[in-house]
């Protein structure tokens, strides 16, 4: 193979994909109580519960669990339909009535106007979406939604027009409801997606959040309450498939977490998984999601964030601060956190240096004189602890890490932090002075310091990472990050502390350790693994099929490869419930890729592509199965394609660069390669590539320097000494050729390639 073949992001993508569009669908709005669960327990429907629970149900009732979705009608519909006009970028929404029924007139999947009629209502406060049907069971959320305090409409992109061909656009697949937002706002979802047709069926028990979606199935529970009460089985059998009394902290939190979580789900929720991992990954640490330091930047909701805390870490509760029953907080402003924490010492003045209520003074405001936020708020726990995002608009959502305010960690990182959030005119210097007085200097590092020098890919960062990995002191979550943050710095050693974290405790460490274990010996790939496939949890178990899949069992044992087909079967049946994502087909276009079966992966990555035309990691990966082809016009084309979406992908340049050097466009190629090389200076090969690319060119300076910098980056690597080797031979620098040669002969792999390059100096100073 020439040193050009280019290089895919073949490595399986993880992108939680789940955006909170308030809104959902259903062809035909099933009767309640009619399902049967995986075992004996039917879904009976929340009202079955009132009559023994009615505090419970009282609470619920009206709740926004208990309003998350419904059929439209005058009880559900807050939204204005007396023939309101809503108008963005020149296209006119009109919003009316007919027959008693709720209609939308606006541009449609086409662009063009068309008329729709609203079949659910999404969600209730502060905002309300509305969903329509579309062929194929699918149904959509519309793009303008109900600003319920403001009491007016507005549009979720206010500042950017959706070309329908546009994954984003409202008719397509990021407004889809079926996979984006249903299993978290009904009860007992079933998503049923047809990964062939690309057809739904999707169904539930209960429209919105039910007694059910919590405490599963009852119908069991419900006849153990219909005996006598002397002829009952004691309350452990009370015929309840989710026990919620008596749990523990981690327990209850998990009850929660499968709809509090951005997560990519590998299946229905069955309500009695023994690992959060079994029923679904949760987004880790990573940019674009989260800011270095762990702070809220995407929606992410609160799990990730709560996952953080010092209140996780030390069993606090989702019950602790909100009614589990009716949702909202069960004391309100820092009532809710003296419950646990000392107010003549953390409510007073000494310790939040701020105004009171009721205080003189003035409020904060924005330099056009808004009010941002009024004379004593910044004595409420929350403003500095919980400094929030507002998203979808007009949906304020406090970050649930409770983090201590840190402008250090600004001037570090660049992150926000709670004190500039409010005092906006102020420099993060001017607020780390001030808390540097007030308090003394930070005595901890914090991990967002190094996460930050990580994303930026600063060398020396990678022992660090290790330490944070294998400290048990961090959270779970935090720790998997800095093991997916070791996958940044290739060609270093590595193997030993990933093999350390496929036998740590945490589910969620194993699972990203098995991800991103840098090893492409089979025969080493398969010991580290193979007993992966034994994990109890069903993420781990499934990922190291996938990764395994290249061997294709051959090297394994019989009982290993039973247990590989057992879990690489229930990797394939998750990854198609999801594939109506780009995502997902691309995942499967990997796993199609590793087996061979090269025409399964093309049509993947072509799904991939129709379903999310910037969904560029399935482009770069087609490419290089069309350079496997020699349709290296076409893999060219989808390089350019991948690069205009992502630009700052370095990898893309790379593989850009490869490709250009195979079809001997080697201008263009040492630009791709040396933007590569900039954008990612600890990889090592791309300073190999970019010096033969040229040496082509008789670019002698740079050569030597592209490779001399690959034989620092990876000492020992034969094929950067040889060429390096090889190039000062070719212009008669004998000595210096001769002393790589030696350096190769004296490897431990006892190289030929090095004997050769001795003895051919050797000659050559003879002969001269």
């Amino acid at each position: 193979m020439t040193p050009w073949k280019i290089t895919g992001i073949i490595a399986t993508a993880v992108i939680v994909l789940l955006f909170p569009l308030y809104a959902v669908l259903e062809k035909q709005r099933p009767e309640p109580a009619i399902r049967k669960g995986p075992d004996a327990a039917v879904f009976v429907g929340s009202g079955k519960c009132a009559d023994c629970h009615r505090l419970e149900y009282d609470k619920w009732k009206g709740s926004h669990h208990e309003r998350a979705m419904d059929a439209a009608n005058e009880e559900t519909v807050l939204g204005d339909f007396n023939q309101a006009v809503f108008e963005h970028f020149g296209d006119r929404s009109l919003f009316y009535r007919k027959n008693g029924k709720f209609y939308v007139r606006t541009p449609g999947a086409d662009g063009k106007p068309d008329d729709f009629q609203i079949l659910y209502t999404f969600g209730v406060f502060p905002l309300q979406q509305y969903l329509i049907a579309f062929p194929g069971g699918r149904l959509q959320c519309l793009p303008i939604a109900w600003d319920v305090r403001g009491k007016k409409w507005y549009h979720l992109y206010p500042d950017q027009k959706i070309d329908p061909a546009d994954w984003l656009y409202w008719t397509n697949q990021a407004q889809n409801w079926n996979g984006m937002c249903a299993e978290c706002h009904s009860t007992d979802l079933k998503k049923n997606y047809d990964p062939g047709t690309g057809n739904y069926q999707t169904a539930w028990s209960e429209i919105s959040v039910g007694c059910e979606a919590c405490h599963g199935p009852g119908s069991a529970h419900v006849q153990w309450a219909q005996l006598p009460e002397m002829g009952r089985p004691d309350l452990a059998n009370a015929g309840l498939e989710v026990r919620t009394t008596g749990l523990g902290a981690k327990e209850q939190i998990a009850i929660c977490a499968p709809c509090h979580s951005r997560r990519m789900s590998m299946g229905d929720n069955i309500h009695r998984h023994a690992d959060f991992l079994d029923y679904g990954v949760p987004q880790l640490l990573t940019e674009g999601f989260y800011f270095a330091d762990g702070q809220i930047l995407e929606e992410v909701y609160v799990y990730g964030s709560f996952l953080q805390s010092k209140m996780a870490a030390r069993n606090v509760r989702c019950s602790d601060c909100h009614d589990v029953h009716g949702i909202n907080r069960i004391r309100s402003g820092n009532d809710l956190c003296l419950q646990c924490h000392k107010a003549a010492v953390y409510d007073s003045k000494d310790h939040h240096f701020h105004k009171t209520k009721g205080e003189p003074g003035k409020p904060v405001t924005s330099a056009s004189g808004e009010t941002l936020f009024e004379v004593g708020s910044g004595a409420r726990c929350e403003q500095c602890h919980m400094p929030g995002r507002t998203y979808m608009g007009v949906d304020y959502r406090p970050d649930h890490s409770f983090r201590i305010p840190s402008p250090v960690l600004s001037l570090e990182s660049g992150v926000p932090n709670g004190c500039n959030r409010c005092h906006w005119d102020k420099s993060p210097q001017w607020a780390a002075d001030a808390v540097k007085k007030w308090y003394g200097e930070r005595k901890r590092p914090h991990y967002g310091t190094i996460f930050a020098r990580a994303r930026r890919g600063e060398p020396g960062v990678l022992n660090d990472l290790v330490r944070l990995a294998q400290d048990r002191l961090y959270a779970s979550i935090v720790r998997a990050t800095a093991v997916y943050l070791w996958s940044t710095y290739p060609g270093q050693e590595i193997t030993s502390p990933f093999l350390q974290a496929l036998s740590d405790e945490d589910a969620l460490v194993r699972h990203t350790a098995v991800r991103n274990l840098p090893e492409e010996d089979p025969e080493k790939l398969l010991g580290a693994l193979g007993p992966m496939l034994y994990d109890p949890v069903k993420a781990v178990r499934i990922e190291a099929a996938a990764r395994l899949a290249g061997i294709r069992g051959s090297a394994m044992t019989p009982a290993a490869k039973d247990r590989y087909e057992a879990a690489l079967a229930e990797y394939i049946r998750s990854t198609e419930r999801t594939s109506d994502f780009a995502v997902s087909r691309h995942n499967l276009g990997n796993l199609y890729t590793d087996l061979g079966d090269l025409d399964k992966a093309v049509s993947q990555y072509e799904k991939a592509i129709e379903i999310d035309d910037r969904f560029y990691p399935a482009k770069v990966n087609l490419a290089s199965l069309c350079n496997q082809r020699g349709e290296n016009d076409k893999a060219e084309r989808l390089l350019r394609e991948a690069m205009a979406v992502a630009p700052d992908m370095h990898e893309i340049k790379y593989s850009l660069g490869l490709l250009l050097a195979e079809t001997q466009n080697y201008g263009e190629a040492e630009t791709y390669l040396a933007a590569a090389a900039r954008g990612m200076p600890l990889r090592d090969r791309i300073y190999y590539n970019l010096g033969l690319v040229r040496q082509h060119l008789k670019q002698d300076a740079g050569a030597e320097e592209a490779l001399k910098t690959a034989c620092r980056l990876l000492p020992e690597n034969e094929d950067y000494l040889y060429a390096l080797g090889v190039f000062y031979l070719q212009r008669n620098r004998m000595d210096e050729s001769e002393q790589f040669a030696v350096k190769m002969a004296g490897l431990k792999t006892n190289s030929i390639l090095g004997k050769e390059l001795l003895e051919a100096v050797k000659k050559m100073k003879a002969a001269s």
